[in-house]
């Protein structure tokens, strides 16, 4: 796998132990969330253009530890774990979730602070698009390649889901 900046990465199945200060903790990514407007349609989406793989059970979550958890009062929401395709069971899931409240979102853009995108590596980076636009999600950029020293051809575009959250769509050469 490698990333857009142009490092491989490795494939890593166990957790690592990590620093923190002067102790040492154990970790291992386990998922990416978002929140949708309606949960139902965005995990459809993301299982027919990327092969995504529901993990039951689907989830209906409410009460006094929900809210003290998320710190969201009168936190109740529903939705669904997606496996990720060429992660394997035990990879990380995209997580899809929507309040019984959901506060509106700015309107996203690549150079926004805070979480920007998913990524997806792909065979065709325009066939990924166009799969994209069939399924109700849109295009940010135009596909476009460039050789990364040491690495090889990246070929990618930002791309949106059909509820504006952005996907990078990349390929490697």
């Amino acid at each position: 796998m490698t990333s857009v900046w142009g490092s491989r990465l490795p494939s890593v199945t166990a957790a690592q132990t990590i620093g923190v200060g002067d102790k040492n903790m154990k970790a291992r990514y386990k998922h990416t969330n978002i929140i949708a407007r309606d949960w139902r349609s965005l995990a459809q989406f993301y299982e027919e253009v990327f092969g995504c793989v529901r993990v039951p059970p689907e989830r209906h979550l409410s009460g006094a530890w929900l809210e003290k958890g998320t710190g969201v009062t009168g936190a109740e929401f529903s939705g669904v774990h997606l496996m990720l395709p060429g992660q394997g069971d035990n990879g990380p899931t995209l997580e899809i979730y929507q309040y019984s409240q959901n506060k509106a979102k700015p309107v996203p853009s690549a150079n926004r602070e805070g979480f920007a995108h998913v990524a997806f590596e792909v065979d065709n980076v325009g066939e990924a698009l166009a799969e994209v636009r069939k399924h109700g999600g849109g295009a940010v950029g135009d596909v476009t390649s460039h050789e990364v020293e040491g690495v090889g051809i990246l070929s990618f575009v930002y791309a949106t889901d059909p509820e504006g959250n952005i996907i990078e769509l990349q390929s490697w050469e």
